[in-house]
């Protein structure tokens, strides 16, 4: 018999379902935990770990006794709380940036002073701790503006402001009524950038790196990108507004010397570097940094890359990924998500959920992922979130991966469903202006 890896993943939404997904779908024979995970993985042969762990050491404890090989960290809390460097204490292996590198998503002032110190393309923009200077600064500036809190903020912390008026009332939001707690400590005050952004994802070991397909995210949840944002209404991949030469231009103006920056501030970069681009007349400009795979745009990534992904992974702790095998799958991959009305707003739970098995098995290049699903005292899914489930479909034109997906999202009932019909219209509408086969 094959000798049997484990691995743990931290985390518990559609991404965290797509990690393991890819994953399971190596000929590696995997033994795989999650914390705090969800059913959905549960039901794919994951091992929930049901036990309460107090802290990221306990949870190092665990996987001392438990004799894992590998860790996978999903979501940026654990990791900007430096999981990674308690674990690397016990000479564990985990994938994931140390807390001085996850700094890049943990702290804008951080990740906006690294780019101007080192050259990287971005918007201009300013700091403050102050909110008198902000706006002294503001009064200089004008509108439209974008205010991001420096801290962690759930996805919610960049805001828009297109009059004066309205930044003024974020600024009080932020300093005077403390709506985002600690993270509104420090404020970047930036232009607004024109352009379309894309999310370009690598995988590095810190000096050696792999580019994964470029995905586009669709934040608003109403078509057309009308509405509030929310965490992602669906993505695709690869998005035709990165071309290859764009991509190039990426890799030599952004992601090259990212890497060397964190190394020369003693932060070399390990694991998952997220780079939001937005392409804009004078060439590619970093939106943001995450230190961690996006969601929902794993969920249209992942399936369009062939490799061992364990093997991807523990190379990246071990600084071995020149050696690691990798290809990437010509075609298309869409993923829609499937919300709960009234989301990102308050929305109701305990929906119960009907159709996943037909969406995900009436096709052989067909997922569902399990975003907030809870089973009930029957055993039946029921919603459990504001993104319940994602459905992800792959094929060899954008065509047809739109519409598969959207025939997985058919097979998917509960009260309340919500969900946006243009997921993909923008690569759609690029490529059939480019004359290419779509």
């Amino acid at each position: 018999m094959d000798f049997m890896n484990t691995v743990l993943i931290i985390g518990g939404g559609g991404r965290e379902h797509a990690l393991l997904k890819a994953l399971l779908r190596s000929d590696r024979p995997l033994c795989i935990y999650a914390y705090p995970g969800n059913p959905g993985m549960e039901r794919d042969g994951c091992t929930i770990i049901g036990k309460k762990i107090d802290g990221w050491p306990e949870l190092a404890n665990w996987v001392v006794e438990n004799e894992i090989d590998l860790t996978v960290v999903g979501p940026e809390i654990p990791l900007v709380e430096g999981i990674v460097d308690i674990f690397q204490k016990r000479n564990l292996r985990i994938f994931g940036p140390t807390k001085a590198a996850a700094r890049i998503e943990g702290s804008k002032a951080f990740a906006k002073s690294l780019m101007k110190k080192y050259g990287i393309p971005t918007a201009s923009f300013e700091l403050f701790t102050i909110k008198k200077k902000a706006l002294e600064y503001l009064s200089r500036k004008g509108a439209p503006i974008v205010i991001k809190v420096s801290g962690l903020a759930a996805g919610k912390g960049a805001i828009v402001c297109d009059t004066v008026e309205a930044a003024k009332e974020t600024l009080a939001d932020i300093f005077d009524k403390k709506s985002f707690g600690d993270a509104g400590t420090s404020v970047v005050i930036e232009e607004k950038m024109s352009g379309e952004e894309a999310s370009v994802f690598i995988v590095t070991d810190g000096r050696n790196y792999k580019v994964l397909p470029v995905a586009q995210d669709h934040k608003a949840i109403f078509d057309g990108d009308r509405g509030p944002n929310t965490g992602g209404m669906g993505a695709y991949a690869p998005a035709p507004l990165i071309d290859k030469t764009m991509l190039k231009r990426i890799e030599a103006e952004i992601v090259v010397p990212t890497l060397r920056a964190m190394e020369q501030e003693n932060a070399r970069y390990r694991g998952l570097l997220y780079c939001g681009i937005m392409v804009t007349d004078d060439g590619p400009k970093v939106v943001e940094f995450n230190c961690r795979f996006g969601d929902p745009e794993t969920q249209a990534v992942l399936p369009l890359v062939e490799c061992d992904w364990y093997d991807v992974f523990d190379a990246c702790t071990s600084g071995r990924l020149k050696e690691v095998d990798w290809t990437v799958r010509s075609g298309y991959c869409v993923n829609v998500v499937l919300a709960s009305k009234g989301y990102p707003g308050a929305y109701v739970k305990g929906k119960q959920i009907a159709g996943l098995d037909r969406a995900e098995h009436s096709k052989p290049n067909c997922d569902v992922y399990h975003s907030g699903t809870a089973l009930d005292a029957g055993g039946h899914f029921i919603t459990n979130g504001g993104r319940v489930v994602g459905v992800s479909a792959w094929a060899e034109t954008l065509t047809d991966a739109i519409s598969m997906a959207y025939e997985g999202v058919s097979e998917i009932n509960f009260d309340g469903k919500t969900f946006r019909k243009d997921i993909g219209a923008k690569g759609f509408a690029r490529l059939k202006k480019a004359k290419v086969y779509c």
